[in-house]
């Protein structure tokens, strides 16, 4: 079986490279490799040298760049919540503050503030054929003023990551099982037995609570587009209310918690039972629990589609940055796209989605997630998760609206500050939902 994958991947990697190609014959080319082009590249994927990133450009500069006349430059690595403000800054040449980018992946809404007619149109250079392989979703999700100036490299979706041994103890006891974690009804039960159970830790951590509350409301029946309002959340929105009322019930109780900003040190410190987060978390996560007093045990992780609503519809986000490339010359241009194809090659794709985390963007690749020789079992259980959210989840896109994820990260700092005081204002005697009042008029005021 490795063999024949081994051997379809490679055929693929030579149609896609032919058909770049032959869609780029009878153009004069604008690179020279005697007079190479060098284009300056922000990422997001590990801010470590030797992250996965750096070695596929180290891979393309000693290759089709050398051959081509096209050096990549890594010169910012950073996180997706943070790369907005960083290109804001560059494009106002603030002090200080680094050159703008020939490439940078970004969120659509990063793009949308840079400004689309600042960007390269992917389509330009693209042929149908070649962007007809793109799964759809992903293609739609960036494009922003009827372009598409967001090229999907690689995508993530939010799962639920457990410690399999503590939850096999809990389950002993009390007889959940990871069934009953389908739906956000079974969720918040199985939170507030792990609450009684373990003596008073929460059960969860979560990495994007309002993500999770607009999953529960769309699943049960609201419409994606009515729950926001003028670049923020439609608060007259029903749905919307009685949604981040089921969080924050388990929220003042002490039940889940919003993570301290990556819901994996605390699963991995032994301080929560489970973590919700972005697929590509996996590639933080240890295998081995360590406790306060430095004891160890293995952890075992299990992965699982996000939760839905009982009786709705299954919905999954789809996140993640793409690829951007900044309109300067048409040397640069043509080498940005001469990258862009390479990165996108379908075993390539394949290969550095199951390296960090995300899912491949192209049906070519996702033929294949099924036989790959991931590197350990938590990796094969992720992508066994995707397969599911494939096969059965609706994609809904994140907003794109300007400025709206500084305002969800102003409300997850307040969230961060007060939620210990909710808990504990909750086990003196102060009503639940006096408390979730509170939370849902904080929410309100975040707007600014």
């Amino acid at each position: 079986m490795k063999k024949k994958l081994l051997l379809i991947i490679a055929t693929l990697a030579m149609i896609t490279t032919l058909t770049v190609w032959i869609s780029g014959c009878g153009e004069k080319t604008q690179l020279d490799p005697d007079k190479p082009v060098t284009l300056s590249l922000w990422h997001v994927y590990g801010e470590q040298a030797d992250s996965p990133m750096n070695r596929l450009v180290d891979e393309f500069n000693s290759t089709v760049g050398k051959e081509k006349g096209v050096v990549i430059s890594t010169t910012l690595m950073t996180n997706a919540s943070q790369i907005g403000e960083n290109l804001l800054d560059a494009q106002a040449e603030k002090p200080g503050a680094l050159d703008m980018p020939d490439l940078f992946f970004c969120h659509n809404s990063n793009a949308v503030e840079i400004g689309t007619e600042n960007l390269v149109d992917w389509e330009k250079d693209f042929t149908k054929d070649e962007l007809d392989d793109f799964l759809p979703d992903f293609l739609a999700d960036g494009m922003s003023d009827d372009t598409l100036t967001v090229l999907p490299v690689t995508k993530s979706t939010q799962l639920l990551f457990i410690n399999v041994t503590e939850f096999e103890r809990f389950s002993k006891t009390t007889k959940v099982s990871y069934d009953d974690l389908a739906t956000w009804d079974g969720f918040f039960d199985v939170a507030g037995k792990y609450y009684q159970w373990s003596g008073g830790k929460p059960f969860c951590a979560l990495d994007f609570i309002l993500r999770a509350t607009d999953l529960n409301a769309i699943s049960g029946g609201a419409s994606g587009d009515d729950l926001y309002k003028n670049d923020w959340y439609n608060f007259s929105n029903a749905a919307l209310k009685k949604s981040w009322m089921q969080f924050a019930n388990a929220l003042v109780r002490g039940h889940i918690v919003v993570s301290d900003l990556y819901s994996n040190t605390q699963v991995m410190t032994g301080e929560v039972a489970s973590g919700m987060g972005s697929s590509a978390s996996i590639l933080y996560y240890n295998d081995v629990v360590i406790y306060p007093d430095n004891t160890t045990e293995n952890m075992d992780l299990q992965v699982l589609p996000m939760p839905y609503a009982k009786g709705g519809e299954k919905v999954a986000t789809q996140a993640g940055v793409g690829l951007c490339a900044l309109k300067t010359t048409a040397a640069k241009e043509e080498a940005a796209s001469l990258f862009a194809h390479w990165l996108t090659e379908p075993a390539r794709n394949l290969d550095f989605a199951a390296e960090t985390g995300y899912m491949p963007v192209t049906y070519e690749a996702l033929k294949v997630v099924g036989d790959y020789n991931y590197k350990n079992d938590a990796y094969a259980r992720l992508f066994a998760a995707f397969e599911k959210v494939q096969d059965s989840y609706t994609l809904v896109r994140e907003p794109a609206f300007a400025g709206f994820y500084g305002k969800v990260g102003n409300f997850y700092t307040y969230l961060r500050e007060n939620q210990g005081n909710y808990a504990a204002r909750f086990k003196s005697g102060v009503s639940a939902k006096k408390l979730t009042d509170e939370t849902w008029n904080a929410f309100r005021k975040a707007r600014g």
